[in-house]
């Protein structure tokens, strides 16, 4: 039998962030990845000086200064989007010089600490700071602030939040309800609060935020965002672009007044709205349509390229007057027909669906629909939430059922008394009424635009309206990039830090990738190879480039009596090139040049 081989101890790679020891030699690794990037942002907007001026004095609990802790926060965040609890750990893997950190320093980061962190920024925190940071930023990176965009979302949080679902003061300050409301992200389950963001049509660059209690309508947000914007722009004139709910006459009279400029789309509740659907409906030829562009892209197909019209839009030749004395336009859009009958189809398929649940229900043997009247109430809940009450025609049918049972106990017999009862059945069938049906067909892809600029053209005015989404991207990238919501932060103080935390991660994104197009556009370069397989990127995102410099490692061996010597990943040439277009040195990263 051959003698078994003595195997040595395992070898065990160094982890980011440990030290390994072998025969007086010390190796120590840690990841670097986008960090030097992302520092070179963070300084420009100098965020760390501004948050240290205006936070209060650390207290002896926190046992480091909470604006460094609070910006270990935020490079998370854009690096490695680890919940509030992981961040530590993930801190213990990267250089400390790169997060502005001590040795020591980094083994302090637990959640506990960065909750503190989060109560002390919630003691600060007012539109004093918000604009503090917004107006360096602003002067830095030269945005420009002549259109502005304005927009908000419902952020959901998990748990009952019992103490916090009204309005109340906490450390010395008032605090949110975290309440159920009308929730953007569909879930009526969950508590929430609101997300109120303003961006610049300038790269979608974040310039002002503010949060509010969960039962909060954003009618009643714009008069005090516009008056904080007119303070930060410094002028009246910028152009204020937001969705329907700014379109109430208190909203846009007072805009007005201040000789301020916006652009809004006008509600189906206006009668404006109704009118002129009326209109259509019975004299479709008395309204001409003149078309203003066409939206297209082009296609690659069998290294051919095919130019695709995506959108084809046009404007009424009339040009009317609101009841507000302000323009109304009206505009199709031949991608809305498209979106708008997806849109009703899906809504008929839900409601149908919910429909047949009711209807089994009722059905059942254990049905507890005993009234005509509930059973109207559960249809119309259902026809409401579909905006579905003039399309689908739903009849309830009753029936009466009679059932006998004994009029005493016991065995029954020849003698035995019956009493009669009648229980109440329902039934209910639908169907869809042919007729409305296609009258909202022939309305599809039309929407009014309403507007007190007088020297803009139709097409300005719709152009301008259509760079709303760029503030849904921001929206977009807060719940997908940065998974900001549910929040299972226990405190509400804590929970509105954070966001105002993903406020300054917001900004600093969108700067990273403003800086990087705009060099790419005087580099004329039109695209990097990003995507896999070396695919072109037209629009590079902060997150491709983090991904793209994941991996890169600095290691430091340690020799006695020496300096530790530091060996570091290689750049390529794409990182190198994407360094350089930011105007970053390859010294960041601890290349001599």
């Amino acid at each position: 039998m051959a003698k078994k081989r003595k195997q040595g101890p395992k070898k065990r790679p160094v982890k980011p962030g440990h030290l390994a020891r072998s025969s007086g030699k010390t190796l120590r690794t840690y990841d670097m990845g986008a960090l030097p990037i992302i520092n070179r942002i963070l300084k420009r907007m100098r965020l760390s000086k501004i948050l240290e001026e205006c936070l209060p004095p650390d207290d002896s609990r926190t046992r480091m200064s909470t604006h460094r802790g609070l910006l270990v926060l935020v490079r998370n965040i854009l690096i490695a989007r680890e919940p509030v609890y992981g961040v530590g750990q993930w801190a213990a893997s990267h250089a400390p010089d790169q997060l502005d950190l001590r040795q020591d320093e980094v083994e302090l980061l637990n959640d506990d600490r960065m909750g503190r962190c989060l109560d002390h920024l919630f003691d600060a925190l007012d539109a004093g700071l918000i604009m503090r940071i917004v107006r360096e930023v602003i002067e830095e990176f030269q945005l420009n602030l002549d259109e502005l965009h304005n927009d908000s979302t419902s952020v959901s949080v998990y748990g009952a939040y019992s103490d916090a679902e009204e309005e109340g003061r906490a450390r010395g300050r008032r605090t949110l309800a975290i309440t159920f409301g009308h929730s953007k992200d569909h879930r009526p389950d969950l508590k929430q609060l609101l997300y109120i963001l303003t961006v610049t049509n300038d790269g979608g660059v974040p310039v002002y935020f503010t949060s509010a209690s969960g039962n909060t309508t954003d009618d009643t947000t714009h008069r005090q965002t516009w008056d904080l914007l007119h303070d930060l722009v410094g002028r009246a004139d910028f152009l204020y672009v937001a969705d329907c709910k700014l379109a109430s006459s208190d909203n846009m009279n007072y805009i007005a007044r201040q000789q301020g400029r916006f652009i809004t789309v006008l509600p189906r509740t206006h009668k404006e709205h109704q009118q002129f659907r009326q209109r259509l409906l019975k004299t479709p030829d008395s309204v001409r349509w003149n078309e203003l562009y066409t939206v297209t892209k082009d296609l690659v197909t069998k290294g051919q390229v095919f130019t695709q019209t995506v959108d084809r839009l046009s404007v009424s030749s009339e040009e009317m007057i609101g009841g507000d004395g302000f323009r109304l336009l009206w505009y199709h859009s031949t991608r809305k027909v498209e979106f708008d009958s997806r849109r009703r189809t899906r809504q008929l398929h839900r409601a149908i669906q919910e429909l047949t649940e009711l209807r089994d229900r009722l059905r059942g043997p254990k049905s507890r629909f005993r009234e005509r009247k509930k059973v109207d109430e559960a249809v119309q809940e259902i026809l409401k939430k579909r905006g579905l009450e003039s399309l689908l025609l739903v009849d309830v049918l009753e029936e009466e059922k009679p059932t006998y049972r004994q009029a005493s106990k016991g065995r029954p017999g020849k003698n035995t008394k019956y009493v009669k009862q009648v229980k109440k059945r329902f039934d209910i069938s639908w169907t869809v009424d042919s007729l409305r049906l296609a009258e909202e067909e022939s309305l599809d892809g039309i929407f009014p635009l309403i507007t007190n600029v007088k020297e803009m053209t139709a097409e300005d005015i719709l152009r301008a309206y259509k760079r709303q989404p760029i503030i849904e991207k921001r929206f977009s990238q807060l719940k997908t990039d940065f998974a900001v919501a549910p929040i299972y932060l226990k405190s509400v103080t804590r929970i509105q830090g954070l966001l105002a935390v993903y406020f300054f991660v917001l900004i600093a994104q969108t700067l990273l990738e403003r800086e990087l197009r705009q060099a790419m556009e005087r580099e004329k370069i039109e695209s990097l190879p990003l995507y896999p397989e070396d695919r072109a990127c037209r629009r590079p995102t902060t997150r491709k480039i983090v991904d793209l410099f994941d991996g890169i490692q600095r290691h430091e061996l340690g020799l006695p009596n020496r300096e530790p010597e530091v060996m570091l990943t290689q750049l390529s040439q794409l990182q190198k090139q994407i360094l350089k277009l930011l105007g970053i040195s390859a010294t960041s990263y601890g290349y001599s040049r």
